[in-house]
């Protein structure tokens, strides 16, 4: 059968892609090429996709998140202008916080970091035996747009170091 043609399995295109690779290529391109558009172009994607589907709807990258609000309670600092209420919003940054910008430019970092500044010590967790002081903190409100209830205290290292990891959210105590 010199010469002959040999026809491609079932499951590969003649050009020796498989069917599935294909199919798998196309969907991406077509779900790229949307996004791209901005759903400019969604009737022709719709059209080339290979099974009619059009693309599901994402919420636009442009959107504003929802605006930062903390309330943040603060005593026995031993800063007396460190204690009391302040209100704290950002995005932009404002309200009675005394040092608004560079606590919402604290909170953009923590957000980076893929951490809950937020959490609790987790129990059982071993911490240094020292007393930083007995400042209290208490911030409510939403962040990230999540719900925040959290305590502070300065009761043990692991408490220390939570309080000094929100800083300037949190005054700077002294012990």
């Amino acid at each position: 059968m010199a010469g002959a043609h040999r026809r491609a399995p079932w499951n590969r295109l003649p050009s020796g892609v498989p069917v599935s690779r294909r199919f798998s290529l196309t969907a991406t391109a077509v779900f790229a090429a949307s996004l791209v558009a901005g759903g400019a172009f969604a009737p022709a994607a719709v059209a080339a996709s290979p099974l009619g589907l059009a693309p599901l709807p994402l919420p636009s990258l442009l959107q504003e998140r929802e605006q930062d609000q903390l309330t943040v309670t603060v005593v026995d600092t031993n800063i007396t202008r460190a204690d009391g209420t302040y209100e704290l919003r950002c995005g932009p940054a404002g309200g009675s916080h005394p040092e608004s910008a560079s606590a919402c430019a604290r909170l953009d970092e923590l957000a980076g970091e893929s951490k809950d500044p937020f959490a609790p010590v987790p129990k059982g967790q071993m911490c240094t035996m020292q007393m930083g002081g007995p400042a209290t903190a208490r911030v409510t409100g939403t962040w990230q747009g999540r719900s925040i209830d959290a305590t502070f205290s300065r009761k043990n290292g692991c408490e220390i170091s939570r309080w000094q990891n929100l800083v300037p959210v949190l005054p700077a105590a002294r012990g």
